[in-house]
């Protein structure tokens, strides 16, 4: 896979500042991925999210996409805000759905999804040889998908 240019994610509010790209690891199951930063217009650093490119199991239960806002930053929609850029990232590599997750009891992910018109498919059971069981002790994982090519 060939990473595309991340130069101009933003909407006008926000920015993804791309910090790294990481290449898929077949023999861990891992997609290759985008890291960025995401930040005001001035370059204030707000959060954190990602974009793993492709689907397999892990990314089923583990997601697409993950994010971070900072505390202080909470409450103005910037990890939906930058979920959105990040949908339009992963139109341009021909991906035609993705998959966000969280844990049940994280209220605040679920109104992320939620907001940006997610399907909750299911609430899954962790399988028993789940990195995020084994390693975190999480069971269960709500399942959203988000279809890139219904018209927004």
């Amino acid at each position: 896979m060939t990473f595309l240019d991340t130069g101009g994610l933003n909407n006008g509010e926000i920015q993804l500042v791309l910090e790294k790209t990481v290449d898929a690891a077949p023999a861990k199951n891992w997609l290759p991925a985008y890291h960025f930063a995401i930040c005001d217009l001035s370059g204030t650093r707000m959060g954190l999210c990602d974009l793993r490119i492709g689907h397999n199991e892990s990314v089923y239960y583990g997601g697409n996409i993950g994010y971070r806002v900072e505390e202080s930053y909470r409450g103005h929609h910037y990890a939906g805000k930058a979920c959105l850029l990040l949908f339009g990232l992963a139109r341009r590599h021909g991906m035609e759905y993705l998959i966000i997750t969280c844990d049940p009891d994280n209220w605040p992910s679920r109104r992320t999804c939620e907001w940006l018109g997610g399907e909750l498919l299911e609430i899954a059971e962790l399988p028993e040889d789940n990195d995020m069981r084994r390693e975190d002790g999480e069971t269960k994982k709500c399942i959203y998908c988000f279809d890139l090519m219904r018209e927004s």
